[in-house]
């Protein structure tokens, strides 16, 4: 079976060919509900290389995640590589790939060569409609990315550390800046660390200044996932996994005599409490009340050390962020897809989302921006209802929506204190400041 697709693309053909033989690339063309790349941090196209890819979602245990290996077969630097299948779910796989100038554009061919194993020919048409589907991905991915690298164009090319950059956000949000030509500098809690890694533990405080020296953005998105029962010992776990981070990058930068010069801060919409309604929720608003509007307050609030001392600290307030990939959208697919989805709170109840790849963008707006500074609304510029919610992702996966989930079931899964103020939440949450920064 052959499938060809031509996408064009309105930049250059210099700087798409550039875009892909840098580092990120790779993560950034695999939808994260599909796959993950392995070896984020490396990249090229170079003939020879193997390319890894775990299929499925990365919330999926490693042995239920097919692992697929590709070699790039041939390469010629004016616009053309080969890709082959090494060990994968295909009897044969080759994908050739033209980036071809087309004026002042570039138009990027794809021409891909498969057979399916003989037990499943009789699915090619599924198979052919789906790989369609991901090549028109990754022509907008590909499109939005380079829109957004041509919107900092004229900015240096910056050095930026990354707490928690193997997470869902951190993941992209690191290959994002990659592709753009910048240099990201992944900070973990291992001893051992490999090339452009930074070693450190916010649990014991240790973090050695010299090895943020010529970095100019710390990016901090550290901290345990919130959506787990709120035991006491997990409350300890997401509370300090937060904030003795944040103080420990806080304390440190406010400590060099040329370090980072800015502090961009994960934050949350929890800040404003579960139910506001009627409300339309400000960066200015006091906040609610809640474990998550306490936790948000102390969590900004560790930061001081760095606001103190000069440094231009942003927090972004991160909502609902939307991925098959993860977080808060995948745990609902299966009850859809199985014709029994439907809303999780009551019908008129507002949900602030923003796309995964929105929210990563504005996680990067906010470190290459000087303007942006103090609390920011992560947030898309529509917040719908719990009914529209559920209505619009049943149209998406041609499935019903009209059977309310009961309120017992997030209760069995979460508990009563986080389904409280993870599930049953009223927010509509302003993106008026992000707008108005400039971010698009």
């Amino acid at each position: 079976m052959r499938i060809e697709t031509v996408h064009r693309v309105p930049r250059p053909q210099a700087e798409v060919l550039a875009w892909y033989d840098r580092p990120g690339a790779l993560v950034r063309l695999t939808p994260p509900g599909l796959g993950s790349a392995e070896g984020p941090s490396t990249g090229g196209t170079q003939a020879g290389r193997l390319v890894g890819v775990r299929m499925g979602p990365s919330a999926l245990p490693t042995a239920l995640r097919p692992h697929w290996i590709l070699r790039h077969a041939e390469h010629d630097p004016a616009g053309r590589f080969v890709d082959q299948q090494v060990r994968g779910p295909w009897r044969t796989w080759r994908h050739e790939h033209r980036i071809e100038a087309d004026g002042t554009a570039t138009a990027v061919r794809d021409s891909i060569d498969l057979e399916l194993p003989r037990r499943l020919e009789r699915l090619a048409p599924l198979a052919q409609s789906q790989i369609r589907r991901l090549l028109a991905f990754r022509s907008r991915q590909l499109r939005d990315d380079l829109a957004f690298h041509a919107r900092w164009a004229h900015l240096p090319r910056r050095t930026i550390a990354i707490t928690g950059s193997s997470g869902l956000i951190g993941t992209q949000l690191a290959a994002l800046l990659e592709t753009g030509g910048h240099t990201v500098r992944r900070m973990i809690r291992e001893t051992e660390v490999g090339p452009g890694e930074i070693s450190w533990d916010p649990q014991a405080g240790q973090l050695d200044p010299a090895d943020l020296e010529g970095v100019d953005v710390v990016i901090n998105l550290a901290g345990r996932s919130i959506a787990t029962r709120w035991r006491s010992g997990a409350r300890h776990e997401i509370r300090d996994s937060r904030v003795h981070g944040t103080r420990l990058l806080a304390r440190t930068l406010a400590g060099m005599r040329d370090g980072p010069s800015a502090l961009v801060q994960a934050s949350a919409i929890g800040l404003y409490g579960p139910r506001r309604p009627g409300e339309l929720l400000t960066e200015s608003d006091p906040g609610g009340e809640g474990f998550l509007a306490d936790l948000v307050r102390e969590w900004e609030g560790s930061a001081r050390a760095a606001r103190d001392a000069g440094l231009r600290v942003a927090s972004v307030r991160t909502g609902l962020a939307l991925t098959d990939g993860g977080g808060p959208l995948l745990p609902q697919l299966p009850l859809f897809l199985a014709g029994v989805g439907g809303r999780l709170t009551r019908p008129d109840a507002m949900t602030s989302w923003i796309s995964l790849d929105d929210i990563v963008r504005a996680f990067a707006h906010a470190a290459l921006s000087a303007d942006v500074e103090g609390p920011l609304n992560g947030v898309g510029p529509q917040p719908v209802s719990a009914r529209e919610f559920a209505r619009t992702l049943g149209a998406v996966l041609h499935r019903p929506s009209l059977v309310p989930v009961p309120p017992f079931g997030p209760r069995l899964v979460l508990g009563s204190a986080a389904a409280d103020e993870l599930i049953d939440v009223d927010q509509n949450v302003s993106d008026a400041r992000l707008r108005g920064n400039g971010f698009e």
